[in-house]
């Protein structure tokens, strides 16, 4: 299988993973963010696929890269659950089984797209591959803030908020 080709399954597995995840988060901030990893991920496969259809014709693909948002919009949903922090809350275990196997996918994805950048034929490719790299770590990030908002709520709104307690 050649690497868009590996690219877009591995895309469409954790799309389908994501919507599975957010079906069983626990709160609103859970299911915003799987939800819209999902999106993202569904996003990726389809952009590697148009890729894949230009270069199976032969032809020089649009350049896309400029339209992966580079994590913002996964820290929109950080910013807005600030607003409706919930300092107490029953962690259900395999909602933290599913962040690891979550963060566990994106790093796996991430190795995956940094060879591929490495290896590519083309500048273009390089580029794509380069780009999906930078949003599977903005992924790996969110998830690991989403773990320590689960673990730790006071904590993560302190740190998110950046509030010191030494009078700073």
């Amino acid at each position: 299988m050649e690497p868009l080709e590996m690219a877009i399954a591995m895309e469409i597995d954790g799309k389908e993973f994501y919507h599975k995840a957010s079906e069983k988060a626990g709160d609103s901030l859970g299911r915003d963010l799987f939800s819209r990893l999902a999106k993202e991920e569904d996003f990726h496969a389809a952009k590697a696929s148009e890729i894949h259809d230009f270069l199976r014709r032969g032809e020089n693909p649009l350049v896309i890269e400029e339209s992966l948002d580079k994590g913002e919009k996964l820290r929109s949903i950080f910013a807005e659950a600030r607003n409706e922090i919930a300092l107490k809350r029953e962690v259900a275990p395999d909602e933290l089984e599913a962040i690891q196997v979550a963060l566990d996918m994106e790093e796996k994805s991430r190795k995956f797209y940094e060879e591929q950048s490495g290896a590519a034929l083309t500048d273009f490719e390089r580029r794509f591959f380069g780009a999906l790299k930078q949003e599977e770590r903005e992924h790996y990030l969110s998830l690991i803030d989403y773990r320590e908002y689960l673990i730790d709520p006071t904590g993560w709104f302190t740190k998110s908020e950046h509030i010191s307690l030494d009078g700073g």
